[in-house]
């Protein structure tokens, strides 16, 4: 019997999330890397000003899709980088925003990107359908700062098009689709589903056993 028990390994979740989608995933990520003993602490990236959701606006949510397609960033508070530099894995997570990592997201690859160097960053990613171009971005985001970037986890949402994209839209307006009888036929809910949320719990324990 060891005298000294090892040191658990630490994962370290970085995320945003703007209607809770991606909250949801690193709760139930979080659970299943710590049913296999991985120490997890997570940083919450959180915009100096904040971004309500459900907008309540058709054109605001226009706008919205427009600055990001252009990936602007958007501005965030300080965050303490030594966790970072301590943790054995990195889980950088959040929403794509028109088809990029969410504005956040990008103001802290820019200004915190340095602290990846060396690191392995598994991205996870919430979305409608369209994550490849949002991984692509990142993927050579963290290598120009000298960090290996993972394989994603990608959870979309499960509704067909085009049907996501009119009922995440309406959602995000602040028009409820499930209050129209047609959309409420194609466009059940909003997010991820249970069983969606149990599956990255049990990706999060493979993941955990193949690093213990």
């Amino acid at each position: 019997m060891k005298n000294v028990q090892e040191k658990k390994k630490l994962a370290l979740i970085i995320y945003y999330t703007f209607s809770n989608q991606t909250a949801k995933l690193v709760h139930h990520m979080r659970k299943g890397l710590r049913e296999e003993g991985i120490n997890v602490e997570t940083v919450k990236l959180l915009p100096d000003e904040r971004l309500s959701f459900p907008l309540h606006s058709i054109q605001r949510t226009v706008a919205m899709m427009l600055k990001t397609f252009f990936r602007k960033r958007v501005r965030i508070r300080p965050v303490d980088g030594s966790p970072i530099e301590t943790a054995d894995l990195l889980v950088l997570a959040g929403p794509t925003w028109s088809y990029n990592p969410s504005g956040p997201v990008l103001y802290f690859l820019d200004q915190y990107g340095e602290l990846l160097s060396n690191k392995n960053v598994l991205p996870v990613i919430s979305c409608r359908k369209y994550w490849r171009s949002h991984f692509r971005y990142l993927e050579k985001k963290i290598s120009s700062r000298g960090g290996t970037c993972l394989e994603p986890i990608v959870c979309t949402h499960n509704v067909s098009e085009p049907w996501s994209t009119i009922g995440t839209f309406m959602t995000i307006a602040g028009i409820n689709p499930r209050h129209h009888a047609f959309m409420r036929k194609h466009y059940p809910r909003y997010g991820h589903s249970p069983v969606q949320l149990a599956q990255i719990k049990e990706k999060a324990r493979d993941i955990a056993r193949s690093f213990v």
